[in-house]
């Protein structure tokens, strides 16, 4: 068999088991990369928010205390591939890729919405919210409630490059090198390491649970749906664009939007309630994406290794 052959074989393999298109797995023999994240990672964003809110005095909503923190995984991604472990950004999934993942950011930047409906659905079933859109008329001053809609839309893809910062760590760099890619046992890690590293915003005011150990329960079973979706999207689309444009509209969307209509905690059915409804059909399509990647045969296999870095730092990368 030529080289050429080989190579199309070699590709077609990883496409179908839903790889990213045209890139090569991590190397995951060493733990020096992945200590190291996690170091950078946890202690970077805890000691920001505690100078920012301790020392600082800044509002745990204040985007001068969120930025920097939430940056911090992909920081922290950055530094490793580059200087830690030397082994580039060949299998980060940093290419844009419009022409062949344009259905999956679409999907990631209406899903949102869809998700949203949805939730407020549920909330009717359940007796929580009673059909009212008024309240969207405080989302933006001056605006209607169907030109704020419009314009957060619009707001959210330039919106992406900031959850970037969280989706290079999490979901391009962290996930593939747990278990050895491993999809399922790399997602529900993932999933669960990403809730923790959220745990102090409860204490800080960002999210203000009635009842602390119960909300970051709730919040931690969010944050495993949601890497459930964002790892598929980063797999199936081959970009980790499509996972933060997703993840801006998780935040900037589904939860804003149903934190908004379902009052705050003096007047709604409280914080976690709030946290809770969307997470519910987050969770069902989650639920529905593993089976259908298992269904037809879909799901991601262990990624293949990158070669270990030459001596003079260089790493000899296979061809994809």
């Amino acid at each position: 068999m030529s080289v050429k052959s080989t190579q199309s074989t070699s590709k077609s393999k990883e496409e179908a088991r839903g790889e990213p298109r045209g890139t090569v797995g991590p190397n995951t023999a060493g733990t020096k990369g992945f200590v190291a994240f996690l170091a950078l990672s946890f202690a970077g964003t805890w000691l920001w928010l505690w100078v920012a809110r301790g020392v600082l005095g800044l509002s745990a909503l204040n985007p001068l205390l969120q930025l920097p923190g939430f940056c911090m995984p992909g920081i922290a991604a950055v530094v490793v591939r580059r200087w830690v472990t030397r082994e580039g950004f060949a299998d980060a999934g940093l290419r844009l890729r419009p022409k062949a993942a344009w259905p999956y950011y679409l999907a990631a930047w209406l899903g949102p919405l869809a998700l949203a409906a949805l939730t407020m659905a549920l909330a009717a079933v359940l007796g929580l919210w009673h059909p009212d859109l008024s309240p969207l008329d405080g989302l933006a001053p001056g605006m209607g409630r169907w030109s704020a809609l419009v314009v957060l839309m619009l707001v959210v893809p330039l919106l992406t490059p900031v959850y970037w910062g969280e989706e290079f760590g999490w979901t391009s760099y962290l996930r593939p090198r747990l278990f050895g890619g491993r999809l399922v046992p790399s997602v529900v890690a993932t999933g669960l390491i990403w809730a923790v590293w959220h745990y102090p915003l409860a204490f800080i005011g960002y999210a203000d649970f009635e009842n602390v150990p119960l909300g970051l329960l709730v919040w931690t079973v969010s944050c495993l749906c949601q890497e459930v979706v964002l790892a598929w999207l980063y797999l199936r689309s081959g970009s980790v664009w499509v996972a933060s444009l997703a993840h801006a509209g998780n935040n900037m969307v589904l939860f804003l939007l149903a934190g908004q209509l379902l009052g705050d905690a003096d007047d709604g059915p409280g914080a976690i309630a709030t946290m809770a409804l969307p997470t519910v059909p987050v969770a069902a399509l989650a639920g529905w994406l593993a089976w259908r990647s298992r269904r037809r045969g879909g799901r991601p296999r262990s990624p293949r290794r990158v070669p270990a870095p030459a001596r003079d730092g260089r790493e000899a990368v296979a061809k994809g």
